[in-house]
């Protein structure tokens, strides 16, 4: 975790990257959730842009950020919206077609 975080960034990318190292295993949030939770809502496409600035060698549980709709924001069938779905499979998360039910796996903290 030490290496994604680094005085020389916003600050809301550090926080950012705190809350996503606490999303537990198992379970998903919501980009708007983790802006929310990070002290900073309505900036929700700042996470986006943030994950998709991580190295690739990264620690950090990106994959268990998703999209308010409970669906994975990679295009269908890409390399990387299949690993991002192996990975939260692997971890229990259970998708009915290509959604996750929010319902059952939202983090909210805490």
């Amino acid at each position: 975790m030490a290496d994604q975080l680094s005085m020389s960034q916003p600050e809301y990318l550090q926080r950012f990257y705190l809350v996503i190292a606490n999303i537990p295993a198992g379970q998903v949030c919501t980009y708007g959730k983790v802006a929310e939770m990070a002290g900073y809502p309505r900036m929700a496409r700042a996470v986006g842009r943030c994950l998709k600035q991580l190295p690739k060698d990264s620690r950090l549980p990106w994959f268990r950020v998703i999209n308010a709709k409970g669906e994975l924001s990679f295009p269908k069938g890409s390399d990387a919206y299949l690993r991002q779905r192996a990975h939260l499979e692997e971890e229990g998360v259970v998708f009915i077609g290509a959604k996750v039910r929010l319902k059952d796996y939202l983090w909210q903290g805490g």
